[in-house]
């Protein structure tokens, strides 16, 4: 960074430098001109009024003298009467100069052009004279690149001199610009008084701080409940396995004993299941392709699975709805919609009631799930779906749940684009609606 700046900064100085030597050369040019065209002028009305009181003898009289103007007098038809440089009677017609066809028409002009007897550059103005003749003063001049050559020795070395300046300058500048970002607290972003341009990197840099703290403690919790969570069922079982071993059970009681073992084998394993299912959901590896699949058909089937589970507690199940297909995962739509309703039968009363519903909206297909349970205090409705949370801790054991069906129901939503919201309220009900997306066209 500190040499891509230092570059950057000595780039600008050499582009400004050049700018500066193009435009000065341009300027100094123009100056000249106008200096030159100035004395041409004034030499010519000196001369114009000197013929005009003395005669072209003037001309004559003067011959001897070093001219460092070059004068010329053009006769009307355009030969040439007298020149300060060559003899007269060696020089062509003049009459289709520029200058001349000026002065003639209106007492004067004058051009720029390349000059066929000296072979320089000269700025030619000419004057009518009384006698109707054309005096002409012309003076030789650098043209713009003989100017631009001219200055580069001194614009070279004021270059140099520049650039090793602003190298020096550029490295300090530089390491004073870059010396609040080497001394960033990257621990606590927002706590570093820096450049305005930095503030949206330091709070982006400071949510992705929280997100991994929020994450590690995630993960510390997720640690915790698994151990409490396998530790429960494993002591069970080797709790009655010791009871067994050690014959402290009447024979009559095996058949208790041993079913008390399987029930808690059946729930690790559950739990065990779960705990897969959200690792390859949270790694994003699941490998199973995506389908066509009819929800209504899928809510049908999972009611039916769930029929004698509901028939214990003498929960009557419906489903209501239209066939309505979507473009997702089977299998993970299958335990998404089958743990919400499963919840809906834990978690409510005897004699209640869970309905489904499946179809399609304006935002695209939906679920919706509603029982007449036990409900959910609205500050439970954001956690319900984090991982081993339960809003009845005391009751969680015999109601048989894992902690991790509504944080799979989450993950699923994720995976497939899809929107969960709870309507729930202590003693009333409760409604979980999974909005899936539209497909697109």
């Amino acid at each position: 960074m500190r040499k891509r700046i230092q570059r950057s900064m000595v780039m600008v100085l050499t582009v400004t430098l050049l700018l500066s030597y193009v435009i000065l050369t341009i300027i100094i040019y123009n100056r000249n001109l106008s200096i030159l065209e100035s004395e041409v002028r004034q030499e010519a009305k000196y001369i114009q009024a000197a013929i005009n009181i003395s005669g072209s003898e003037y001309l004559e009289e003067m011959d001897g003298v070093d001219w460092s103007t070059r004068v010329t007098q053009i006769s009307r038809n355009g030969d040439v009467l007298y020149d300060t440089r060559r003899d007269s009677s060696t020089l062509e017609n003049h009459s289709g100069r520029a200058e001349v066809r000026e002065a003639l028409a209106s007492g004067e002009g004058e051009d720029v052009r390349l000059s066929d007897t000296v072979g320089q550059e000269m700025y030619y103005y000419a004057l009518l004279l009384d006698d109707g003749t054309v005096l002409r003063a012309s003076k030789s001049m650098d043209g713009l690149v003989r100017t631009a050559v001219g200055m580069l020795p001194i614009m070279a070395g004021l270059a140099v001199l520049m650039l090793v300046l602003a190298y020096f300058l550029a490295k300090w500048q530089t390491k004073r610009l870059v010396r609040p970002i080497y001394e960033l607290d990257l621990e606590n972003p927002l706590d570093n008084k820096t450049y305005p341009e930095l503030q949206p990197f330091l709070e982006a840099m400071d949510r992705q701080n929280k997100e991994k703290e929020a994450v590690s403690n995630m993960r510390k919790e997720f640690s915790a409940n698994v151990s409490h969570e396998l530790k429960t069922p494993l002591t069970s079982i080797s709790g009655y396995a010791e009871i067994m071993k050690n014959g402290m059970v009447r024979p009559d009681d095996i058949q208790v004993f041993s079913e008390r073992i399987y029930k808690e084998a059946r729930r690790l394993i559950t739990l065990v299941e779960d705990i897969i299912k959200l690792s390859k959901l949270d790694e994003e590896s699941v490998e199973l392709e995506k389908e066509e699949v009819d929800l209504y058909d899928l809510s049908r089937e999972i009611v039916s699975r769930l029929s004698p589970l509901a028939a214990q507690k003498n929960i009557r199940m419906e489903i209501t709805g239209e066939p309505v297909r979507y473009w997702g995962i089977r299998q993970i739509l299958d335990e998404m919609v089958y743990n919400v309703c499963e919840n809906a039968v834990k978690y409510n009363n005897a004699n209640g009631r869970v309905s489904v519903w499946a179809g399609n909206t304006l935002e695209g297909p939906k679920i919706m799930v509603t029982d007449t349970g036990i409900g959910i205090p609205e500050e439970h409705h954001d956690r319900i779906f984090e991982r081993f949370y339960r809003v009845d801790k005391s009751h969680s054991k015999e109601r048989g749940g894992t902690g991790l069906g509504l944080s799979i129901v989450k993950h699923g939503a994720l995976l497939h684009g899809a929107k969960v919201t709870v309507d729930s309220t202590p003693g009333r009900g409760t409604r979980i609606e999974m909005q899936f997306p539209k497909a697109k066209q």
